[in-house]
């Protein structure tokens, strides 16, 4: 599937999720998994290892929040400008039990309208249904935002442990396998979910979450974006500066302001509880 075939945004119009398509090739791939895995053995316990909104800290993963034929889907869906708004290296370990519950992204980020957000999964690694790969529900994108529970799962990479209160029809579920160098997209409100990697490799991949400039932001009293393509005539984010090389000071510094503004809407209602469970979660799982 070609990143311009128009197939690509009827798919998601119709079923809230597109996949497998290509955007590197496994060689490239490969290329970004071992400079991301040489950084991890670098830092070592130096530091927490920034696994979320990496592209502030690390040239590479700004790299990759704009590959060009990243853009090109995501400018099919939300329009020719465009911020990148969240992301996360999410890793799985081999024989893990780490594992994301049902659940719809737009749950607690405040962002509004819906119609300006998508979420893109690009595989480092194979993510299959052995190593714990995207369950995807086709066609609830077209569902209200329905009542979700938080559990605080020690097992669960969530950062509320939150899923959806009602019962889920799992025979309806896909799995979303891709190869490494392959990309999905999905819709704000699609139920998706992921399971335990049983294999024996790590499931390495960068999920990003592109916003159009006339989102909104509806919870957080301020929030912030990076702009990667287009012009942002609205205003509505602080502009994000990409890293100028890996961990600057700047760079931290900013990722540290960014996290803790994060904090207001993401665990908006349990404030007794937020600030353990963010510095549990932060650094490994997305929202």
């Amino acid at each position: 599937m070609k990143a311009t075939n128009p197939e690509i945004r009827d798919r998601y119009a119709a079923e809230g999720c597109a996949f497998p398509i290509p955007v590197l090739s496994r060689s490239e791939a490969a290329a970004y998994r071992a400079r991301l895995e040489e950084t991890e053995r670098r830092l070592g316990d130096e530091r927490p290892f920034p696994y979320l909104k990496p592209y502030l800290a690390l040239t590479l993963v700004n790299e990759l929040v704009r590959l060009p034929a990243v853009l090109d889907v995501v400018e099919g869906i939300i329009g020719p400008d465009i911020l990148v708004w969240d992301g996360a290296l999410i890793v799985k370990e081999p024989h893990t039990s780490g594992r994301f519950t049902w659940h719809q992204d737009l749950t607690y980020w405040g962002l509004s309208p819906k119609e300006g957000v998508v979420s893109t999964w690009l595989a480092l690694s194979p993510s299959t249904p052995e190593s714990g790969c995207v369950k995807v529900i086709p066609g609830t994108h077209t569902e209200e935002i329905l009542p979700h529970r938080d559990t605080f799962g020690d097992d669960n990479m969530l950062s509320r442990g939150q899923e959806i209160a009602a019962d889920i029809d799992e025979s309806l579920a896909v799995d979303v396998a891709l190869e490494p160098g392959q990309m999905s997209i999905h819709h704000p409100h699609l139920f998706h979910r992921s399971a335990p990697n049983r294999s024996g490799d790590r499931r390495i991949g960068m999920n990003v979450q592109y916003i159009a400039p006339y989102v909104k932001q509806v919870v957080g009293r301020s929030d912030s974006a990076m702009p990667v393509r287009g012009r942002d005539g609205h205003g509505n984010f602080e502009v994000e500066t990409p890293p100028v090389a890996d961990f600057a000071p700047e760079s931290m510094a900013q990722l540290d302001a960014v996290n803790e503004r994060r904090r207001e809407y993401l665990f908006q209602g349990v404030e007794s509880r937020r600030s353990r469970v963010y510095d549990e979660h932060v650094g490994r799982c997305p929202t």
